[in-house]
């Protein structure tokens, strides 16, 4: 497809691509950016024992942001400046719920541009907090839109009021944004099967802007490869058709159908509930002494429950992409008192 844009080794400025030679036998990077990307991959080995699986993760965490958003965060802008939709007077403005703001936040306050970074209520005062350090500006809006319900359509109505009031303004949009999966088509998949081959049965990952979901899916679809997409959404996300109910934790599923959307990009989905996100969480530290966020947690359920339900063909190569880092969710998922608080009487397996 020629629409496809070129994935994070792009330069911006001259700032990324360059090394410093050392006296060691790798190159010291020339900025931050350049840091973005080239995740590792761990095998689970202890999570998924005797199941006839191999489950490797691939550790989006250890992007510098602490997320899979630095990604798009830095292919957005990257494409952007190279089009001269963003100069150095550009003023950024964009809604997310926390990682892709700091993903934004962070390639801004490396380049040098203003942002205005749209959250709610539901976004954690450790990620405001983290955005803010940043030097990006913070416009919180505290009612959900009053026709659907939704935080997200508020915050959407609300960058655009920001749009009008500033001028020379872009938004990074993501949840339209090709460039947003773009970044997964050029540097998340490809580094997938660089490291592990062509031969992968299932890739399962969690759906929100459905960047990954698309830039995953095409590129797997484009080589003819045979490898199968489980894509992982939130109850009470509306992405695969289901009535909009209530969610809990940020970034993981969506109020509205994004634009990225298509129905033939998962080969199935699984739907989790915010206690699976918990439970997988707390079954992957446990086990595997990986500290992930909530959407994680989430993906790590599904691969148990299509295990339990004998829906995945054994022996399998699998993958589970994990979003994000763990910390910022120390105060939900990782606190008893906020598990016991919300999911009281529940049965919590471990």
């Amino acid at each position: 497809m020629n629409d496809k844009p070129s994935g994070i080794g792009a330069a911006v400025g001259g700032q990324r691509g360059a090394t410093v030679a050392g006296t060691g036998s790798t190159s010291a990077k020339t900025s931050i950016l350049e840091t973005i990307g080239n995740t590792p991959v761990v095998r689970l080995g202890k999570l998924f024992p005797e199941s006839g699986l191999d489950v490797f993760a691939k550790l989006e965490a250890l992007n510098p942001g602490g997320s899979i958003k630095d990604r798009p965060a830095y292919n957005i802008i990257t494409k952007a400046m190279e089009s001269g939709e963003v100069t150095q007077d550009t003023t950024i403005v964009e809604s997310s719920s926390g990682n892709f703001a700091i993903g934004l936040a962070q390639m801004c306050a490396y380049l040098g541009l203003r942002l205005v970074c749209v959250v709610d209520i539901k976004t954690t005062a450790q990620n405001v907090r983290i955005i803010e350090a940043y030097g990006a500006r913070v416009d919180l809006v505290s009612e959900p839109d009053p026709t659907t319900g939704e935080y997200l359509q508020a915050r959407l109505h609300r960058v655009r009021q920001i749009l009008t009031s500033i001028p020379n303004s872009f938004w990074p949009n993501q949840y339209v944004n090709r460039d947003n999966s773009g970044s997964h088509y050029g540097t998340t998949m490809p580094e997938i099967v660089d490291l592990l081959g062509p031969h992968i049965d299932y890739v399962f990952l969690a759906t929100s802007t459905c960047g990954t979901l698309r830039g995953c899916a095409e590129f797997l679809h484009e080589r003819g490869m045979a490898t199968r997409i489980i894509a992982v959404d939130a109850m009470g996300s509306v992405i695969f058709g289901r009535p909009s109910g209530k969610r809990l934790l940020p970034g993981h599923g969506a109020g509205v159908v994004p634009k990225l959307f298509a129905p033939d990009l998962a080969d199935d989905v699984v739907h989790v509930s915010d206690l699976d996100c918990v439970v997988g969480c707390r079954r992957l530290v446990q086990h595997e002494a990986i500290l992930a966020g909530a959407s994680s947690g989430g993906v790590i359920s599904a691969i148990e429950r299509l295990v339990a339900d004998e829906k995945i063909r054994r022996p399998a190569r699998c993958v589970a992409i994990l979003a994000d880092r763990g910390e910022r969710y120390l105060d939900t998922v990782y606190s008893d008192s906020w598990v016991q608080s919300h999911f009281s009487g529940e049965e919590f397996p471990l």
